[in-house]
């Protein structure tokens, strides 16, 4: 009896030694790179650089590593490589020169959770699904945000709203992102879903809820884990979940919404994104393109997600910069109360006799820094990027942050200087390097909504309010990273600059 059990412990012994054995020649055969590949970090067994990487703050680790390794890196995430873009010279050869070739999402385990099927939404669709999806989302966006929405008109009349709101804090500081994302999701809303809610509404707050939890923890460390080990983490308990969660809550209120609309559709007469598409739906519903109910549903999930997350933190990045730089912020109001006075509403006419108020909602983009990493690209052939192969499918992750510091492109990179867009004589200039909704083929495709609702919620906010801080207060400007960019909580003092009975007038 003793003898079986000494042989059964050999050959687990054994077997254990071949399993190491095989893992070990595996993980070599994965590190041969071949020639001319970019260089990187050396990197653990198995785990590659993931434990490396700071995880509060990991777009300064990786623009750090640019100055050892060169402006084209790799560092491994797993078994995965993925090629690290800096700079704005070397961004730029990628995502513009190269945009055909840089237009592909590489396979995401995450990705694939969330965005059951093959349709992928807006954000991580490839190929004719993801060109027809987004000629059709931005033609929404077009129409129902600029056109026929008369969005100048809905943005003055939500801010009404968002003005009310800080006034019945009568003075007490608050934290101002509620009421900011409130705010701004409702301007998507109105598009996507044809209605604005109610800021106590329960079904907006919870899809708020569900949005920042998606946003913060999409792009932590334990995002880039479950992409790195999906059949480890997928049985792990951990923060990870949260994602998949929030996201399930997200898709349930975008269903009833989508049923609602189903009730009373009138295919003559679409009001809004879903309408639309559901029309959509019935003329294409024998073309791989995408128009089924399913892919709705992901791609007003992307929508509310990009059209609420990073306008509302650019507008928090905003009072926090003009909170700690008071000066500018009187010279702000100085110049709207020129343009625009006090009798009327801001429109987009006003932005181009508006040149310091322009230039200072720039650099609030730049060092507010919002999506400090892009998203994944895959190169669609062989191709040479900085002097390095780059093999067909690999992984590469554009480093805005890199291009947002660039030391070769702004004057002082490191510090908040509306100036970078301001010539000698204080007229806008604009500059190439500035990327905060990125370049080429996957660049936000919402950006033209995005600058009508910053520049016009910015100087509504400033024109009725002067912001300050409770006495004593430092604020940070150093952030809380996620898949996008957030300022630390902080409060704030919204003082009335005049009677604010006096409503917008309409566009």
């Amino acid at each position: 009896m003793w003898l079986c059990s000494l042989c059964q412990w050999f050959s687990l012994r054994w077997m254990l030694v071949l399993i190491f054995a095989i893992l070990i020649i595996v993980n070599l055969l994965n590190k041969k790179d071949p020639p001319h590949f970019p260089p990187g970090p050396p990197a653990l067994p198995f785990f590659g650089n993931i434990f490396s990487i700071e995880s509060k703050q990991p777009h300064i680790y990786l623009t750090k590593l640019a100055d050892v390794y060169g402006n084209v890196f790799c560092i491994r995430l797993g078994r995965h490589k993925t090629v690290f873009l800096s700079g704005w010279k070397t961004v730029k050869e990628a995502l513009v020169t190269q945009a055909e070739n840089f237009a592909d999402r590489p396979h995401s385990p995450m990705a694939t959770r969330i965005y059951s099927g093959d349709s992928g939404g807006l954000f991580f669709s490839n190929g004719k699904v993801w060109r027809r999806q987004r000629r059709f989302a931005m033609a929404m966006l077009r129409t129902f945000g600029i056109v026929k929405g008369s969005m100048e008109t809905n943005i003055c009349q939500e801010s009404r709203h968002l003005q009310e709101a800080m006034q019945q804090e009568e003075g007490k500081s608050f934290d101002p992102v509620p009421l900011l994302n409130n705010a701004v999701s409702n301007i998507i809303c109105q598009i996507v879903f044809g209605r604005r809610f109610d800021y106590s509404d329960q079904d907006l707050q919870r899809m708020l809820r569900n949005m920042t939890d998606i946003a913060h923890l999409e792009g932590s460390i334990w995002a880039l884990l479950y992409d790195a080990f999906p059949a480890i983490m997928r049985h792990l308990p951990g923060p990870h979940n949260g994602i998949f969660s929030s996201c399930r809550s997200l898709k349930a209120s975008i269903r009833k919404e989508i049923e609602r609309h189903k009730l009373d559709l009138d295919p003559s007469n679409p009001r809004d994104y879903i309408d639309n598409f559901l029309i959509e739906e019935r003329h294409n519903r024998k073309q791989d393109v995408g128009f089924v109910e399913e892919n709705l549903v992901l791609c007003c999930l992307d929508l509310f997600l990009a059209g609420s997350e990073t306008t509302s933190k650019t507008l928090q990045w905003g009072l926090l910069y003009l909170m700690k730089h008071p000066h500018i912020q009187d010279k702000v109001q100085e110049e709207i109360d020129k343009v625009v006075g006090q009798s009327r509403q801001p429109t987009m006419a006003d932005r181009s006799n508006m040149p310091y108020t322009d230039a200072v909602i720039h650099e609030i983009q730049r060092m507010g820094n919002i999506v400090p990493l892009n998203a994944l690209r895959m190169a669609a052939r062989d191709t040479v990027l900085g002097g390095y192969f780059i093999p067909k499918g690999t992984a590469v992750m554009p480093n805005l942050t890199s291009v947002l510091f660039d030391k070769n492109e702004w004057e002082t990179p490191d510090s908040f200087n509306p100036k970078h867009f301001l010539d000698e004589d204080g007229r806008f200039i604009r500059k190439e390097a500035f990327l905060p909704f990125s370049a080429g083929k996957r660049a936000c495709l919402g950006e033209g909504l995005a600058r009508m609702e910053l520049f016009l919620f910015f100087v509504i906010l400033f024109q009725k309010f002067h912001f300050s801080t409770p006495d004593g207060v430092e604020l940070s400007a150093e952030g809380i990273t996620g898949a996008t960019r957030a300022p630390h909580p902080f409060k704030i003092f919204a003082k009335p600059r005049f009677d604010l009975k006096a409503t917008c007038e309409k566009a």
